[in-house]
């Protein structure tokens, strides 16, 4: 009788999307992947932008200071320059290859302004639901530079850049996600190479395609590909190579209540961060 295992269930593809586009900030232009009426949420990911352009007409007004409360923005770029700022005194700037994991908790203004006036700018920024219990949580940032982010080199030529969570193999990335226990993994296939990865079965995960493209599940650029139930995600390369995320999360399984920059619990919570931000109480 054998006694082998079965291997974990592959997850389904639910649906391959088109992103949207659009313009935020001071008219910085952008295709918005998730936050659209195709999907307007994968809870505990609230939106998701990707942005690139070697046009400084599409990116050069930036996004002046605004403010957030009760979720996290994850800035990561893949090419170019942005500083930030805020009301609390910090200050910096994201390069290529870094990361910027900022938890607006229960208040703050800030301002990413490109630091450059030629030049590609690429990137993605994605919004992440906080639960209830850690909305009015203080402020704070994580930030790390391209050279604290490791790469797992795998056969068949893969790369994981490990942003935050750990592979199976065991490559820890340095920002701390205990919100949500989020994987936030830059994946990079050789044509016709492979990537497989476990995650836990509740959590929510998609795959985004932003350079060549998949052959299974079948996917082009730029593209977010919804995964369904499962304990495994499977990924093959097509003739070009692909290089795309992987994002996945634990649900929080709240209400969400959205108003503009505010993502609380009820409608009653948003109006009182306006009148917060208002009152100058951020």
């Amino acid at each position: 009788m054998s006694t082998a295992q079965p291997l974990p269930a592959v997850r389904p593809v639910l649906g391959v999307l088109e992103g949207m586009e659009t313009s935020d900030g001071a008219g910085v232009r952008m295709t918005r992947l998730i936050g659209t009426p195709r999907l307007r949420m994968l809870d505990p990911f609230l939106m998701l932008d990707f942005f690139g352009s070697d046009d400084p007409g599409s990116y050069i007004a930036g996004f002046p200071e605004h403010p957030h409360r009760g979720f996290e923005t994850v800035t990561y770029m893949l090419a170019g320059r942005m500083r930030h700022a805020d009301n609390h005194g910090h200050e910096g700037v994201i390069e290529t290859g870094g990361v910027q994991w900022m938890t607006a908790g229960r208040g703050i203004l800030h301002s990413e302004m490109p630091e450059q006036t030629e030049g590609l700018m690429k990137g993605f920024q994605l919004w992440i639901n906080l639960p209830a219990a850690k909305k009015m949580t203080e402020p704070g940032y994580q930030e790390f530079n391209a050279a604290k982010i490791p790469v797992e080199r795998r056969d068949g030529g893969a790369a994981v850049a490990v942003i935050a969570g750990a592979t199976a193999q065991g490559t820890a990335g340095p920002v701390r996600a205990e919100a949500t226990d989020a994987r936030y993994f830059d994946v990079t296939l050789a044509p016709g190479g492979r990537f497989a990865e476990p995650l836990p079965a509740d959590h929510t995960a998609v795959l985004v395609v932003y350079e060549g493209g998949l052959a299974a599940p079948e996917a082009g650029a730029v593209r977010v590909v919804v995964l369904g139930e499962g304990e495994r995600v499977e990924a093959a390369a097509g003739p070009q190579g692909a290089r795309f995320l992987l994002i996945a999360g634990r649900p929080l399984n709240e209400p969400v209540a959205w108003g503009g920059p505010f993502v609380m619990n009820t409608r009653e919570e948003v109006m009182q961060a306006f009148r917060d931000f208002e009152e100058g109480r951020f």
